[in-house]
């Protein structure tokens, strides 16, 4: 029963929390035998749709608080044993080519191996990912044929597919990245994982007793 539950990990490869949280997820899948679903969305159409602002912006000027959100990423970083992240120097990056690129990818059969590359030049060896030729460069590295998602990211039902996601993770509570859903309930933020988890095991464990 507990493969019957849909769990969502709603990413931007521009937002640093996501890359980390997702760092933690085949744990959870491990533990509770659910599997995530990637669902990609565009973090600036979220930010747009409910008026809100990055962290980025939101803490410029704020005294302390920006400092222990800093205290609280190198926590995190420790307690999942995250070896790989690096700070990308050109944050914050314009990700409308790499939300599309993924979208592609999935209609194209080839989003694992585009999401984890395109979490590796921007978190692992961090470029600056909005820059075509970078982009394109970039990707051509890791061994993606990233002219053919370049070209069928040009392409009408990919980019309605993003605005459609991306309106449909507002409408149901979304704000920022990363968003969780599991079934209907939402958690935001990488320091809500544990609820995250816990959340599937109640739900699992009550559909078992159900069926």
């Amino acid at each position: 029963m507990a493969n019957s539950l849909k769990v969502e990990f709603q990413f931007d490869f521009g937002s640093p929390n996501a890359y980390l949280a997702e760092k933690a997820l085949p744990g959870i899948e491990r533990r509770t035998g659910v599997k995530f679903e990637y669902v990609p969305v565009l973090l600036g159409g979220v930010f747009k749709a409910t008026n809100n602002l990055s962290p980025f912006e939101s803490l410029r000027g704020i005294r302390n608080k920006p400092e222990y959100q800093a205290l609280e990423t190198r926590r995190f970083i420790r307690r999942h044993d995250i070896t790989t992240f690096k700070p990308n120097p050109f944050f914050p990056v314009n990700t409308l080519m790499l939300m599309r690129g993924a979208v592609a990818a999935r209609f194209e059969g080839m989003f694992e191996p585009y999401f984890r590359a395109a979490y590796h030049h921007m978190w692992e060896e961090p470029k600056k990912m909005d820059d075509p030729e970078i982009f394109r460069t970039a990707f051509t590295s890791s061994g993606i044929d990233i002219d053919r998602l370049i070209a069928r990211a040009q392409q009408d039902d990919v980019k309605k597919k993003l605005i459609d996601l991306t309106g449909d993770a507002v409408a149901r509570g979304a704000f920022g990245s990363p968003t969780f859903f599991v079934g209907e309930e939402m958690f935001f933020g990488k320091d809500q994982l544990r609820d995250v988890e816990d959340s599937i095991v109640e739900q699992t464990g009550q559909a078992a007793k159900k069926a």
